[in-house]
């Protein structure tokens, strides 16, 4: 994958797998700031998944590879809103 790749423009994940002796906490740190890029509009699952098909079988044991695949589990665990939005409303709220 290229910088420029519709699945990773910033080529992140690309550069990731290319840097010798990364760490599974540096993956990580990477990955958030990838995830934080792909558009609103796009099924972050099926872009994760599509970026692990190109790099799982060719680096099976890299860090990458392993944050990638947390990141197919972890982002599809439904989470609390923070916030307002995610404070139970009472019936004092609605008046």
């Amino acid at each position: 994958m290229k910088k420029g790749d519709e699945n990773d423009p910033k080529g992140l994940i690309s550069e990731a797998y290319n840097i010798e002796g990364i760490t599974a906490g540096e993956c990580r740190s990477i990955f958030l700031d990838w995830a934080l890029g792909v558009p609103i509009e796009k099924d972050t699952q099926a872009v994760i998944k599509e970026v692990l098909s190109l790099y799982e079988t060719r680096s099976p044991d890299h860090p990458m590879t392993a944050t990638l695949q947390e990141g197919l589990t972890t982002l599809a665990s439904p989470r609390r809103r923070g916030g307002w939005r995610g404070r139970p409303r009472s019936s004092s709220d609605i008046n």
